[in-house]
């Protein structure tokens, strides 16, 4: 059965296969949709907690983006745990290199991972504007949960 559509993932590993790229695979998989990887972390976590985070090297993060969008292409691009402003920003080069960015037929879908559900910060504190520039310039799809909007939009909701 040939895949509906391309979706690239550029988010962090969840060892415990709960979240991250493993779960938006699964996810994936189950719509038959085809989907590659752009992996930014290693965690190293459990159903308790992240307790320690390998960041890829950034360079390594943008030839997995380039190697994915050359050969294969994308219908869309997902992103999750982009943990530094480096990263964030170095993605987004990557992205409009690859001419994703004026691309309006490529949706971007971006869940702003800022906080695993246990409390350890998946961003760093420095990096939060440099998000909010990813986002006023890609224009991306958002799925914040409520304490990732409230850090976004400078608005307590209640």
């Amino acid at each position: 059965m040939k895949p509906k559509s391309k979706i690239l993932i550029i988010a962090g590993s969840d060892s415990s296969g709960g979240a991250g790229i493993q779960a938006d695979l699964k996810t994936l998989t189950s719509f038959g949709v085809y989907g590659m990887t752009a992996i930014t972390a290693l965690t190293e976590q459990n159903t308790r907690g992240v307790t320690d985070i390998f960041e890829v090297p950034l360079d390594f993060v943008v030839k997995q983006i380039d190697c994915c969008l050359i050969d294969i292409g994308a219908n869309a691009i997902k992103i999750g745990m982009m943990h530094n402003s480096d990263l964030i920003n170095g993605v987004y080069e990557a992205l409009k290199h690859n001419q994703i960015i004026d691309n309006k037929k490529i949706n971007i879908v971006l869940d702003p991972v800022m906080v695993a559900k246990g409390g350890h910060r998946l961003l760093k504190e420095d990096a939060v504007n440099s998000l909010k520039n990813f986002i006023k310039n890609t224009n991306p799809v958002l799925t914040p949960n409520i304490p990732e909007a409230e850090i976004l939009s400078n608005t307590k909701i209640l």
